[in-house]
């Protein structure tokens, strides 16, 4: 849906926080009748959502880049900016939390009459959880059991420490699958409200989107608790009713922006003055190799020549600007464009890589392929005889689970922190490289494990910090260990 109440939103929490008066003491507050005592719940909701999408939708040279996707042309990417004082990295990390932080009040706020207002309380509860993933997979150790607990009445713990990856994650699958159950006996009576800038208020889509994250996070594990992914997956694709999927793309979890200022979609709003990034070579040149069709919705052909044409990471000196090619006008040149959190064609890139596992997931890793690629496809308008043509051709089936990897590295443009995670767990696509102009020379051969924890860590946390830099073996800030589900050997 476009988002044409995000200025509504807006005013209605800012008018939440305006009261006034003059009074002897602070216990007697005159209070602006106009003024709203709390704040409606579908507003903290959107508000969220809102803030998470601005975080996250905007990146082009981080996850776009580490994935292999996106390049800087014109202030070349060195990897000097991956420090503790990058607000770009800093400002998602205090947006896991801070998201977490109101969501938390939105359930307090509806404790006491949550029988009615089951539907809002699931997709918070929901949405809190997709936070805590997004942060895992981005830094690996976090404050988790002892974080939000700095008031009195939840502990008065204002350093919290540092929880393993590992046991989070097992949390949050077990969170999400509690989730999953109360929603398979049945929705509530409360409307979502407007807030649900997501969904636009259907639970079933929450319900959906609820178990493709938990589908997602399981097979990001496979490798290293096989028996915990394994359960989860054939208990997701076992049990369809009790257990729906995103599995076509009129319900992709796209975030659609209003498409006026200050709302307009991130890529198209840095679009609009700059013109700082193109394709990465490693990404054209695999569409062409495999006579991609998808490249004309992903890319634009350089206007010198009318030729796609990718430019190296980090390249010892700037191009001429007319000979690269740019993002794909879907992507990009749409002022109410969307930002995606999961895409359909998603769903079945994981089936088939189950039943490649020997999982029994209801359908054979041939036909999920062909389901999801089809899917894809689909989203950037591809025609169905080109889409033939390339399952006949170069995009054909050959039994791997690389022909899986790539096909979905492909698929997940534009959803660049989630193509960063398969990128770390599979090494596909094979062909990435570090920034040939780093800081750091030879000492790093690979993109980046994690992000790099944010200032306020290292000035108000310092000692809990420095136990997980040292128990994950971090250098460099963003290298070091891999994270838990990163299996690769050889990189650094």
């Amino acid at each position: 849906m476009k988002i044409n109440i995000i200025k509504w939103l807006s005013l209605s929490l800012l008018t939440a926080t305006l009261i006034t008066g003059c009074t002897k003491t602070f216990d007697e507050i005159n209070t602006d009748p106009d003024a709203l005592s709390t704040v409606p719940a579908t507003n903290i909701l959107g508000d969220v959502l809102r803030t998470t999408t601005t975080q996250q939708g905007g990146d082009m040279d981080g996850y776009g880049t580490f994935a292999g996707y996106i390049v800087k042309i014109q202030y070349l990417d060195d990897l000097s900016g991956l420090i503790p004082s990058n607000n770009t990295y800093g400002n998602r990390w205090n947006n896991c939390y801070w998201g977490n932080t109101q969501l938390n009040t939105l359930l307090e706020n509806t404790e006491a009459a949550a029988d009615g207002n089951k539907n809002i309380r699931w997709a918070a509860r929901i949405w809190k959880n997709y936070l805590w993933f997004y942060a895992l997979d981005s830094w690996g150790d976090i404050p988790y059991s002892e974080a939000l607990r700095g008031e009195t009445s939840k502990g008065g713990i204002l350093l919290s420490k540092y929880d393993n990856q590992k046991d989070i994650y097992t949390d949050v699958l077990a969170n999400m699958k509690t989730i999953a159950d109360e929603m398979a006996v049945g929705g509530g009576t409360d409307k979502i409200g407007a807030g649900d800038f997501l969904f636009s208020g259907s639970v079933a889509k929450w319900q959906k989107f609820c178990n493709s994250i938990r589908l997602r996070a399981a097979m990001r594990i496979s490798a290293v608790a096989p028996a915990l992914a394994k359960q989860t997956i054939e208990e997701i694709c076992g049990n369809p009713t009790k257990y729906p999927l995103i599995e076509t793309n009129d319900d992709n979890a796209y975030f659609f922006w209003q498409g006026s200022s200050p709302y307009f979609e991130p890529w198209y709003d840095n679009k609009r003055t700059r013109d700082d990034h193109g394709l990465s070579d490693i990404f054209i040149n695999h569409l062409l190799d495999t006579n991609d069709p998808r490249i004309s919705a992903i890319a634009k052909p350089a206007t010198k020549d009318d030729t796609y044409r990718g430019f190296q990471n980090g390249a010892a000196a700037q191009p001429q600007l007319n000979t690269i090619s740019r993002i794909g006008a879907i992507y990009r040149d749409n002022p109410s464009g969307f930002t995606p959190y999961y895409k359909s064609c998603e769903t079945f890139f994981i089936k088939a890589e189950a039943a490649m596992l020997g999982y029994n997931v209801g359908i054979t890793a041939a036909d999920a392929y062909d389901k999801a690629v089809r899917l894809s496809m689909a989203s950037n308008n591809i025609s169905n005889d080109l889409t033939d043509a390339y399952l006949a051709g170069k995009g054909k089936w050959d039994n791997t689970k690389a022909r899986i990897w790539w096909e979905q590295w492909v698929a997940l443009f534009k959803e660049n922190h989630e193509a960063w995670c398969l990128y770390r767990r599979t090494g596909v696509p094979t062909t990435n490289y570090v920034s040939l102009r780093s800081i750091y020379g030879t000492t790093h051969t690979d993109q980046p494990f994690r992000l790099p924890y944010p200032q306020n860590q290292y000035l108000y946390n310092k000692a809990q910090l420095d136990l997980a830099v040292a128990s994950q073996g971090i250098v460099d800030y963003c290298w070091g260990k891999q994270l838990w589900w990163d299996t690769r050997t050889g990189v650094k």
